[in-house]
Protein backbone atom coordinates (compact mmCIF):
# COMPACT_ATOMS: atom_id res chain seq x y z
CA UNK A 1 0.00 0.00 0.00
CA UNK A 2 1.27 3.52 -0.66
CA UNK A 3 2.81 4.98 2.37
CA UNK A 4 1.38 7.80 4.66
CA UNK A 5 2.15 11.21 3.42
CA UNK A 6 5.61 12.57 4.90
CA UNK A 7 5.31 15.35 7.34
CA UNK A 8 5.33 19.30 5.81
CA UNK A 9 8.08 19.91 7.27
CA UNK A 10 9.71 16.46 5.56
CA UNK A 11 8.28 16.82 2.20
CA UNK A 12 9.79 20.90 2.22
CA UNK A 13 12.98 19.86 2.36
CA UNK A 14 12.44 16.81 0.12
CA UNK A 15 11.09 19.31 -2.58
CA UNK A 16 13.47 21.79 -1.86
CA UNK A 17 16.38 19.36 -2.19
CA UNK A 18 15.10 18.38 -5.21
CA UNK A 19 14.18 14.65 -4.25
CA UNK A 20 10.37 14.79 -4.26
CA UNK A 21 8.27 16.68 -6.88
CA UNK A 22 4.81 18.11 -5.72
CA UNK A 23 3.04 15.90 -9.04
CA UNK A 24 4.56 12.65 -7.32
CA UNK A 25 3.79 13.96 -3.88
CA UNK A 26 0.18 14.88 -4.71
CA UNK A 27 -0.17 11.31 -6.75
CA UNK A 28 1.01 9.84 -3.57
CA UNK A 29 -1.80 11.14 -2.14
CA UNK A 30 -4.70 11.05 -4.49
CA UNK A 31 -3.68 7.37 -4.23
CA UNK A 32 -3.47 6.82 -0.65
CA UNK A 33 -6.86 8.37 -0.73
CA UNK A 34 -8.82 6.38 -3.42
CA UNK A 35 -7.30 3.07 -1.47
CA UNK A 36 -7.75 4.08 1.90
CA UNK A 37 -10.94 7.04 1.94
CA UNK A 38 -13.83 4.56 1.43
CA UNK A 39 -13.32 3.28 4.80
CA UNK A 40 -12.92 6.53 6.48
CA UNK A 41 -15.03 8.85 4.94
CA UNK A 42 -13.18 12.16 5.68
CA UNK A 43 -13.22 13.60 2.10
CA UNK A 44 -16.88 14.70 0.90
CA UNK A 45 -15.06 15.92 -2.18
CA UNK A 46 -11.81 14.80 -3.74
CA UNK A 47 -10.44 17.58 -6.10
CA UNK A 48 -8.35 15.43 -8.44
CA UNK A 49 -8.17 17.48 -11.20
CA UNK A 50 -7.50 21.04 -9.57
CA UNK A 51 -4.80 19.31 -7.53
CA UNK A 52 -3.20 17.93 -10.59
CA UNK A 53 -2.42 20.98 -12.32
CA UNK A 54 -2.18 22.58 -9.42
CA UNK A 55 0.77 20.35 -8.04
CA UNK A 56 2.18 20.56 -11.79
CA UNK A 57 2.65 24.17 -11.39
CA UNK A 58 4.27 24.00 -8.65
CA UNK A 59 6.77 22.22 -10.17
CA UNK A 60 7.31 24.53 -12.85
CA UNK A 61 7.35 27.47 -10.52
CA UNK A 62 9.95 25.55 -8.55
CA UNK A 63 12.42 24.13 -11.13
CA UNK A 64 12.12 27.93 -12.46
CA UNK A 65 13.81 29.42 -8.96
CA UNK A 66 10.38 30.86 -8.17
CA UNK A 67 9.63 28.52 -5.23
CA UNK A 68 7.02 30.81 -2.75
CA UNK A 69 8.01 29.18 0.56
CA UNK A 70 8.42 26.38 2.80
CA UNK A 71 4.97 24.97 1.76
CA UNK A 72 4.93 25.16 -2.25
CA UNK A 73 3.43 22.20 -3.55
CA UNK A 74 2.49 20.65 -0.59
CA UNK A 75 -0.96 19.04 -0.32
CA UNK A 76 -3.22 20.01 2.00
CA UNK A 77 -7.34 19.77 2.66
CA UNK A 78 -10.22 21.89 3.76
CA UNK A 79 -13.28 21.37 6.14
CA UNK A 80 -16.32 21.84 4.27
CA UNK A 81 -17.60 24.91 5.98
CA UNK A 82 -14.11 26.76 4.26
CA UNK A 83 -15.05 28.41 0.85
CA UNK A 84 -13.38 28.17 -2.52
CA UNK A 85 -14.10 29.80 -5.12
CA UNK A 86 -16.19 27.83 -7.92
CA UNK A 87 -16.36 25.06 -5.04
CA UNK A 88 -19.33 23.51 -3.30
CA UNK A 89 -19.11 24.88 0.04
CA UNK A 90 -22.10 22.25 1.67
CA UNK A 91 -21.40 22.32 5.56
CA UNK A 92 -22.44 18.76 5.08
CA UNK A 93 -26.00 19.36 5.44
CA UNK A 94 -28.82 19.31 3.01
CA UNK A 95 -29.49 22.84 3.49
CA UNK A 96 -26.00 24.04 1.69
CA UNK A 97 -25.90 21.35 -1.37
CA UNK A 98 -26.48 24.18 -4.11
CA UNK A 99 -24.02 26.54 -2.47
CA UNK A 100 -20.97 27.28 -4.62
CA UNK A 101 -18.40 30.02 -3.41
CA UNK A 102 -18.15 32.96 -5.11
CA UNK A 103 -14.64 33.37 -4.08
CA UNK A 104 -12.02 32.37 -1.47
CA UNK A 105 -11.85 32.12 2.54
CA UNK A 106 -8.90 34.31 3.52
CA UNK A 107 -7.38 30.97 5.31
CA UNK A 108 -8.21 29.49 1.55
CA UNK A 109 -6.24 32.27 -0.51
CA UNK A 110 -3.29 32.70 2.19
CA UNK A 111 -2.73 28.80 1.55
CA UNK A 112 -3.15 29.25 -2.21
CA UNK A 113 -0.70 32.00 -2.08
CA UNK A 114 2.13 29.85 -0.53
CA UNK A 115 1.62 27.63 -3.51
CA UNK A 116 -0.34 24.70 -1.49
CA UNK A 117 -2.18 22.19 -3.35
CA UNK A 118 -5.81 22.10 -2.40
CA UNK A 119 -6.71 17.74 -2.14
CA UNK A 120 -10.63 18.66 -0.98
CA UNK A 121 -13.12 18.88 1.19
CA UNK A 122 -13.33 17.03 4.48
CA UNK A 123 -16.21 16.06 6.43
CA UNK A 124 -17.81 17.90 9.30
CA UNK A 125 -20.31 17.42 11.59
CA UNK A 126 -23.53 19.05 10.34
CA UNK A 127 -22.58 22.94 10.65
CA UNK A 128 -19.92 22.27 12.78
CA UNK A 129 -22.87 21.74 15.76
CA UNK A 130 -24.72 18.26 15.10
CA UNK A 131 -23.51 14.67 16.46
CA UNK A 132 -21.59 11.66 14.54
CA UNK A 133 -24.14 9.31 13.54
CA UNK A 134 -27.18 12.26 12.45
CA UNK A 135 -28.32 11.13 8.79
CA UNK A 136 -27.17 13.21 6.41
CA UNK A 137 -26.28 13.70 2.63
CA UNK A 138 -22.42 12.75 3.28
CA UNK A 139 -21.18 9.62 5.30
CA UNK A 140 -19.47 10.42 8.90
CA UNK A 141 -16.22 10.23 9.28
CA UNK A 142 -14.46 7.31 10.93
CA UNK A 143 -11.97 6.90 13.48
CA UNK A 144 -8.92 5.53 11.84
CA UNK A 145 -7.75 3.84 15.19
CA UNK A 146 -11.12 1.97 15.79
CA UNK A 147 -13.83 2.79 13.09
CA UNK A 148 -16.48 1.93 15.64
CA UNK A 149 -15.14 4.90 17.96
CA UNK A 150 -15.76 8.54 17.77
CA UNK A 151 -13.37 10.42 15.43
CA UNK A 152 -14.34 13.72 17.40
CA UNK A 153 -15.93 17.02 16.51
CA UNK A 154 -16.41 18.90 14.27
CA UNK A 155 -13.59 19.19 12.45
CA UNK A 156 -13.74 14.91 12.07
CA UNK A 157 -12.83 14.79 8.80
CA UNK A 158 -9.78 16.93 9.08
CA UNK A 159 -8.50 14.91 12.18
CA UNK A 160 -9.26 11.67 10.41
CA UNK A 161 -7.34 12.66 7.10
CA UNK A 162 -4.54 13.88 9.59
CA UNK A 163 -3.93 10.35 11.72
CA UNK A 164 -4.68 8.40 8.68
CA UNK A 165 -1.62 10.12 6.45
CA UNK A 166 -3.64 11.20 3.71
CA UNK A 167 -2.48 14.83 3.90
CA UNK A 168 0.04 16.39 6.38
CA UNK A 169 -2.06 19.34 7.22
CA UNK A 170 -5.94 19.64 7.02
CA UNK A 171 -7.63 23.03 8.12
CA UNK A 172 -10.99 22.90 11.26
CA UNK A 173 -12.92 25.17 12.90
CA UNK A 174 -13.27 25.15 16.89
CA UNK A 175 -15.91 26.52 18.72
CA UNK A 176 -15.70 24.05 21.41
CA UNK A 177 -13.22 22.47 21.16
CA UNK A 178 -13.97 21.29 17.46
CA UNK A 179 -9.76 20.98 16.51
CA UNK A 180 -8.23 20.25 19.45
CA UNK A 181 -11.22 17.10 20.19
CA UNK A 182 -10.60 14.97 16.55
CA UNK A 183 -6.64 15.86 16.84
CA UNK A 184 -7.03 14.16 20.71
CA UNK A 185 -9.20 11.47 19.63
CA UNK A 186 -7.29 10.52 16.12
CA UNK A 187 -3.36 11.23 17.76
CA UNK A 188 -2.94 14.13 15.93
CA UNK A 189 -1.72 17.80 16.67
CA UNK A 190 -4.53 20.21 16.34
CA UNK A 191 -4.75 23.97 17.39
CA UNK A 192 -6.95 26.86 18.13
CA UNK A 193 -5.00 29.73 18.12
CA UNK A 194 -5.25 32.76 19.60
CA UNK A 195 -8.57 34.60 19.39
CA UNK A 196 -8.94 36.86 16.01
CA UNK A 197 -5.15 35.21 14.99
CA UNK A 198 -6.45 33.36 12.03
CA UNK A 199 -9.19 35.11 9.87
CA UNK A 200 -12.79 33.45 9.33
CA UNK A 201 -13.72 35.03 6.68
CA UNK A 202 -14.94 32.99 4.05
CA UNK A 203 -15.67 30.44 6.73
CA UNK A 204 -19.51 29.55 7.61
CA UNK A 205 -19.98 30.38 11.54
CA UNK A 206 -21.08 28.86 14.10
CA UNK A 207 -20.44 31.59 16.75
CA UNK A 208 -19.24 35.05 16.06
CA UNK A 209 -17.32 35.61 19.40
CA UNK A 210 -16.25 31.98 20.28
CA UNK A 211 -15.17 30.72 16.63
CA UNK A 212 -11.69 29.93 15.93
CA UNK A 213 -9.52 28.69 12.55
CA UNK A 214 -6.57 26.77 13.03
CA UNK A 215 -4.61 23.73 11.15
CA UNK A 216 -4.14 20.15 12.32
CA UNK A 217 -1.06 18.35 11.58
CA UNK A 218 1.03 15.66 12.24
CA UNK A 219 4.02 17.17 14.27
CA UNK A 220 4.25 20.32 16.34
CA UNK A 221 6.85 21.84 13.79
CA UNK A 222 4.00 21.10 10.84
CA UNK A 223 1.75 23.09 13.14
CA UNK A 224 3.95 26.04 13.13
CA UNK A 225 5.25 26.09 9.58
CA UNK A 226 1.00 25.94 8.90
CA UNK A 227 0.96 29.25 11.19
CA UNK A 228 3.50 31.12 9.46
CA UNK A 229 1.36 31.32 6.33
CA UNK A 230 -2.10 31.90 7.95
CA UNK A 231 -1.47 34.04 11.37
CA UNK A 232 -2.26 37.66 10.15
CA UNK A 233 -4.55 40.94 10.06
CA UNK A 234 -7.30 41.01 8.02
CA UNK A 235 -9.05 44.30 7.96
CA UNK A 236 -12.44 43.02 6.29
CA UNK A 237 -13.08 40.32 9.30
CA UNK A 238 -13.81 42.10 12.56
CA UNK A 239 -12.68 39.76 14.97
CA UNK A 240 -9.23 40.71 12.72
CA UNK A 241 -6.46 41.13 15.71
CA UNK A 242 -4.39 43.43 14.35
CA UNK A 243 -0.61 42.01 15.42
CA UNK A 244 2.72 41.20 14.28
CA UNK A 245 3.10 37.83 13.26
CA UNK A 246 6.32 36.32 14.85
CA UNK A 247 8.80 34.10 14.01
CA UNK A 248 6.87 30.54 15.04
CA UNK A 249 9.28 28.05 13.83
CA UNK A 250 12.57 29.95 15.67
CA UNK A 251 12.71 28.81 18.91
CA UNK A 252 11.27 25.12 18.45
CA UNK A 253 14.57 23.76 19.13
CA UNK A 254 14.79 25.71 22.41
CA UNK A 255 13.86 23.72 25.20
CA UNK A 256 11.76 24.36 28.38
CA UNK A 257 15.14 24.67 30.68
CA UNK A 258 13.56 27.36 33.22
CA UNK A 259 10.12 27.55 32.23
CA UNK A 260 7.11 26.97 34.33
CA UNK A 261 4.82 24.69 33.89
CA UNK A 262 1.25 25.00 35.51
CA UNK A 263 -0.38 21.83 35.66
CA UNK A 264 -4.23 21.84 35.95
CA UNK A 265 -4.97 18.86 38.02
CA UNK A 266 -8.15 20.21 39.82
CA UNK A 267 -9.77 21.07 37.18
CA UNK A 268 -8.78 17.68 35.26
CA UNK A 269 -10.42 16.25 38.71
CA UNK A 270 -13.24 18.44 38.73
CA UNK A 271 -13.76 16.88 34.99
CA UNK A 272 -14.08 13.56 35.68
CA UNK A 273 -10.29 12.72 33.85
CA UNK A 274 -9.88 9.25 33.98
CA UNK A 275 -7.24 7.10 35.23
CA UNK A 276 -5.11 6.20 32.51
CA UNK A 277 -5.73 9.87 31.10
CA UNK A 278 -4.10 11.51 34.17
CA UNK A 279 -1.46 9.10 34.99
CA UNK A 280 -0.41 10.23 30.99
CA UNK A 281 -0.66 13.60 32.08
CA UNK A 282 1.44 13.16 34.71
CA UNK A 283 4.23 11.34 32.85
CA UNK A 284 4.07 14.60 30.66
CA UNK A 285 5.21 16.41 33.75
CA UNK A 286 7.72 14.16 34.51
CA UNK A 287 9.55 13.70 31.34
CA UNK A 288 8.91 17.91 31.33
CA UNK A 289 10.75 18.28 34.26
CA UNK A 290 13.80 15.85 33.40
CA UNK A 291 14.08 18.74 30.55
CA UNK A 292 14.46 21.37 33.21
CA UNK A 293 11.09 22.88 33.41
CA UNK A 294 9.60 23.83 36.56
CA UNK A 295 6.19 22.11 37.39
CA UNK A 296 3.63 23.47 40.27
CA UNK A 297 -0.09 23.56 41.07
CA UNK A 298 -2.94 25.87 39.39
CA UNK A 299 -5.93 26.19 39.46
CA UNK A 300 -8.74 27.31 36.53
CA UNK A 301 -12.11 28.73 36.90
CA UNK A 302 -14.50 26.29 38.03
CA UNK A 303 -16.04 24.14 34.76
CA UNK A 304 -19.82 25.02 35.52
CA UNK A 305 -18.70 28.27 35.17
CA UNK A 306 -17.11 28.01 32.34
CA UNK A 307 -19.32 25.72 30.91
CA UNK A 308 -22.50 28.36 32.01
CA UNK A 309 -20.59 30.93 30.19
CA UNK A 310 -19.67 29.25 26.25
CA UNK A 311 -23.23 27.62 25.96
CA UNK A 312 -25.13 30.60 26.89
CA UNK A 313 -23.09 32.65 24.20
CA UNK A 314 -22.52 29.77 21.71
CA UNK A 315 -26.49 28.74 21.79
CA UNK A 316 -28.06 32.46 21.60
CA UNK A 317 -24.96 33.38 18.33
CA UNK A 318 -25.53 29.88 16.64
CA UNK A 319 -29.71 30.24 16.53
CA UNK A 320 -29.18 33.95 15.23
CA UNK A 321 -27.07 32.70 12.20
CA UNK A 322 -29.83 30.11 11.53
CA UNK A 323 -32.95 31.22 12.53
CA UNK A 324 -34.61 31.52 9.22
CA UNK A 325 -33.95 28.22 8.25
CA UNK A 326 -34.95 26.60 11.43
CA UNK A 327 -38.40 28.34 10.83
CA UNK A 328 -38.47 27.89 7.04
CA UNK A 329 -36.91 24.51 6.43
CA UNK A 330 -36.07 22.61 9.65
CA UNK A 331 -36.79 19.47 8.05
CA UNK A 332 -33.50 19.56 6.09
CA UNK A 333 -31.20 19.43 8.87
CA UNK A 334 -30.47 16.15 11.04
CA UNK A 335 -32.15 15.51 14.12
CA UNK A 336 -28.86 16.35 16.30
CA UNK A 337 -28.24 19.74 14.30
CA UNK A 338 -32.23 20.81 14.25
CA UNK A 339 -32.65 20.20 18.21
CA UNK A 340 -28.88 21.58 19.35
CA UNK A 341 -29.39 24.57 17.27
CA UNK A 342 -33.24 25.16 18.17
CA UNK A 343 -32.20 25.81 22.30
CA UNK A 344 -30.78 29.02 21.13
CA UNK A 345 -34.40 30.23 20.91
CA UNK A 346 -34.51 29.94 24.82
CA UNK A 347 -31.84 32.14 25.86
CA UNK A 348 -32.80 35.65 27.01
CA UNK A 349 -31.11 39.00 25.72
CA UNK A 350 -30.15 39.10 29.44
CA UNK A 351 -28.46 35.56 29.53
CA UNK A 352 -26.34 36.57 27.06
CA UNK A 353 -25.36 39.65 27.99
CA UNK A 354 -24.60 37.55 31.67
CA UNK A 355 -22.51 35.60 29.84
CA UNK A 356 -20.66 38.18 28.24
CA UNK A 357 -19.77 39.90 30.89
CA UNK A 358 -19.05 36.81 33.32
CA UNK A 359 -16.96 35.58 30.07
CA UNK A 360 -13.89 38.78 30.99
CA UNK A 361 -14.19 37.73 34.67
CA UNK A 362 -12.92 34.15 33.31
CA UNK A 363 -10.28 35.60 30.73
CA UNK A 364 -9.09 37.80 33.30
CA UNK A 365 -8.37 34.58 36.09
CA UNK A 366 -7.17 32.95 33.21
CA UNK A 367 -4.72 35.25 32.73
CA UNK A 368 -3.74 35.66 36.66
CA UNK A 369 -2.73 31.82 35.90
CA UNK A 370 -0.60 32.82 33.32
CA UNK A 371 0.86 35.50 35.54
CA UNK A 372 2.35 33.12 37.90
CA UNK A 373 3.56 30.11 34.62
CA UNK A 374 4.12 30.20 31.41
CA UNK A 375 2.21 27.60 30.17
CA UNK A 376 -0.72 25.59 31.46
CA UNK A 377 -1.08 21.60 31.26
CA UNK A 378 -4.29 19.69 31.63
CA UNK A 379 -6.51 17.15 30.04
CA UNK A 380 -8.39 17.82 26.83
CA UNK A 381 -10.52 14.67 27.04
CA UNK A 382 -12.27 12.61 30.00
CA UNK A 383 -10.40 10.12 28.23
CA UNK A 384 -9.76 8.06 24.63
CA UNK A 385 -12.27 8.15 21.80
CA UNK A 386 -16.01 6.26 23.25
CA UNK A 387 -17.74 3.85 21.14
CA UNK A 388 -20.01 5.77 18.75
CA UNK A 389 -22.56 3.64 20.75
CA UNK A 390 -21.87 5.81 23.59
CA UNK A 391 -21.89 9.77 22.35
CA UNK A 392 -24.15 11.27 23.50
CA UNK A 393 -26.59 13.07 21.20
CA UNK A 394 -28.96 14.66 23.06
CA UNK A 395 -30.22 18.32 22.66
CA UNK A 396 -28.35 19.36 26.15
CA UNK A 397 -24.93 17.20 26.36
CA UNK A 398 -24.37 15.44 29.92
CA UNK A 399 -20.86 17.12 29.29
CA UNK A 400 -19.38 19.69 27.63
CA UNK A 401 -16.10 19.82 26.19
CA UNK A 402 -13.17 20.55 28.71
CA UNK A 403 -11.02 22.53 25.91
CA UNK A 404 -14.01 25.54 25.54
CA UNK A 405 -13.17 27.09 28.67
CA UNK A 406 -10.52 28.56 26.28
CA UNK A 407 -12.64 29.48 23.48
CA UNK A 408 -14.02 31.39 26.00
CA UNK A 409 -11.07 33.18 26.98
CA UNK A 410 -9.50 33.47 23.29
CA UNK A 411 -6.17 31.71 24.74
CA UNK A 412 -4.00 29.93 22.29
CA UNK A 413 -4.61 26.05 23.21
CA UNK A 414 -2.73 23.05 21.23
CA UNK A 415 -3.38 19.70 22.03
CA UNK A 416 -1.24 16.74 20.98
CA UNK A 417 -0.68 13.18 21.56
CA UNK A 418 0.41 12.00 24.91
CA UNK A 419 0.46 8.15 24.89
CA UNK A 420 -1.84 5.45 24.34
CA UNK A 421 -4.57 3.42 26.47
CA UNK A 422 -5.35 0.15 26.96
CA UNK A 423 -7.35 -0.01 24.14
CA UNK A 424 -4.60 0.81 21.83
CA UNK A 425 -6.53 4.24 21.05
CA UNK A 426 -4.65 7.69 21.08
CA UNK A 427 -4.07 9.81 24.39
CA UNK A 428 -3.84 13.35 24.83
CA UNK A 429 -2.94 16.53 26.48
CA UNK A 430 -3.68 20.35 25.78
CA UNK A 431 -1.20 22.97 26.63
CA UNK A 432 -2.03 27.10 26.92
CA UNK A 433 0.32 29.87 26.74
CA UNK A 434 -0.64 33.45 26.76
CA UNK A 435 -2.26 35.30 24.20
CA UNK A 436 -0.52 35.54 20.65
CA UNK A 437 2.21 33.64 22.21
CA UNK A 438 2.21 30.70 20.17
CA UNK A 439 6.19 30.45 19.48
CA UNK A 440 6.10 29.83 23.41
CA UNK A 441 3.24 27.15 22.76
CA UNK A 442 5.24 25.40 20.20
CA UNK A 443 8.01 25.29 21.96
CA UNK A 444 6.77 23.43 24.71
CA UNK A 445 4.95 21.16 22.78
CA UNK A 446 8.17 20.77 20.45
CA UNK A 447 10.36 19.53 23.54
CA UNK A 448 7.65 16.84 24.73
CA UNK A 449 7.10 15.51 21.06
CA UNK A 450 10.97 15.10 20.95
CA UNK A 451 10.73 13.18 24.46
CA UNK A 452 8.16 10.93 23.34
CA UNK A 453 7.47 8.41 20.02
CA UNK A 454 3.52 9.00 19.91
CA UNK A 455 3.97 10.55 16.38
CA UNK A 456 5.61 8.23 15.01
CA UNK A 457 2.80 5.38 15.56
CA UNK A 458 0.48 5.16 13.15
CA UNK A 459 -3.40 3.84 12.58
CA UNK A 460 -3.48 0.01 11.77
CA UNK A 461 -4.77 0.01 8.18
CA UNK A 462 -5.74 -2.24 5.56
CA UNK A 463 -6.78 -0.96 2.27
Amino acid sequence: MMAPLPSLAEASRAIAAGSLSPVALTEQALERIGKLDPALNAFILVTADRARAAAAAAEVEIKAGRRRGPLHGIPYALKDIYDVAGLRTSCHSHQCLDHVAAADAEATRRLEAAGMVLLGKLSTHEFARGGPTDVLPFPNARNPWDPARFAGGSSSGSGVAVAAGLVAMAMGSDTGGSIRLPAAYCGVVGLKPTYGLVSRRGIFPLSFTLDHAGPLTRTVEDCAMAMQALAGYDAEEPGSADVPVPDYLGGLGAGVQGLTIGRARSYDIESGVDAETMDALDDACDRLRRLGAIVVDVVLPARLRGDAVTQGILLAEAFAIHQAWLRDRPHLYGRVTRERLTMGAFVSGAEYVQAQRLRRVLTAEVDAVLGGCDAILCASTTGVAPLLTDVDEGPFRRQHPLTALFNATGHPALVMPSGFGATGMPLSLSLVTRSFDEPLLFRIAAAYEKATQWAERWPPLRP
